[in-house]
């Protein structure tokens, strides 16, 4: 009963804001109307305006990442054709370097073309003021033995002192413990050329004669004797010539004319 009573007073209260309703609307100005209507429209316009500039953003936002995924791919097809490339400049320099090796062989040859000789390029090197040795990449198999003069570009080398099937290592001419019968080129005074502790690239010279008149700028070679070195291979110049108050004292530095440094290919001459 009291549920029945309650939907009459809610129907009741329903008619009379229709009612209402229908007299305020029924009463109001048109010009009212259009006013509300414009302030309507200016306060929702913008709104609708956010909304489709919001959507060009999202389809803009897409049409971006489909760049970017684009750029991605380029990008990663650069990378790859760099590494290609990259990879064909080093096999280009390798192949620069092997030609310029067999270059440098083919000077050497010919320079020494009255010599017998095996080519070769240095593997191991140990030069230091107490032991100079190198190694170098051709042995018995090759037809090197001990005691070969080697030599370089400029001159003398040294002379190998052990070997293997496939290497053989190299006594310098600047090692402290190598001795080398020499002449003075201008004068063809007999001197001999012994490694220094003091300095790599350099010898002394010893058993210069009394009457010998060294100078400044002399070339020195080898003289043939010992029994390893053929005679007129270049060994260096004299670098300064060191008085003592016994004559027989003097002796002389010898700057080499094989910068062992930069040494990387060499030629064993076969003495046999």
């Amino acid at each position: 009963m009291l549920k029945k009573r309650h939907s009459n007073i809610f129907g009741t209260i329903i008619t009379i804001v229709i009612l209402i309703l229908l007299v305020v609307l029924t009463n109001v100005d048109m010009k009212n109307v259009s006013y509300i209507e414009s302030l309507t429209s200016s306060i929702i316009r913008p709104v609708q305006n956010g909304f489709t500039m919001l959507k060009n953003k999202v389809s803009g936002n897409k049409q971006f990442f489909t760049d970017l995924d684009t750029l991605k791919k380029e990008n990663e097809d650069l990378y790859k054709k760099n590494s290609e490339l990259e990879t064909k400049l080093r096999e280009l320099e390798i192949v620069k370097a092997e030609n310029a090796t067999l270059q440098e062989y083919m000077s050497l040859t010919d320079k020494y073309k009255e010599y017998k000789t095996i080519p070769a390029y240095i593997i191991d090197k140990d030069v230091s003021n107490y032991s100079s040795t190198l190694v170098i990449n051709v042995g018995t198999a090759d037809g090197v033995k001990e005691n070969m003069t080697v030599i370089a570009d400029k001159g003398l080398v040294g002379h190998t002192i052990s070997v293997t099937e496939h290497t053989a290592k190299v006594q310098v001419i600047v090692d402290s413990a190598s001795s080398v019968s020499a002449l003075i080129s201008t004068t063809n005074e007999s001197i001999i050329a012994k490694g220094s502790v003091e300095d790599n690239s350099e010898l002394i010279a010893t058993y210069i004669d009394t009457s010998a008149e060294l100078l400044v700028g002399d070339s020195v070679i080898t003289s043939g004797l010992g029994g390893i070195y053929p005679k007129g291979i270049t060994i260096g110049t004299i670098k300064q010539v060191v008085n003592k108050s016994n004559i027989t004292d003097r002796y002389a530095i010898v700057e080499t004319s094989v910068d062992f440094s930069k040494l990387y290919t060499v030629l064993v001459i076969n003495n046999e």
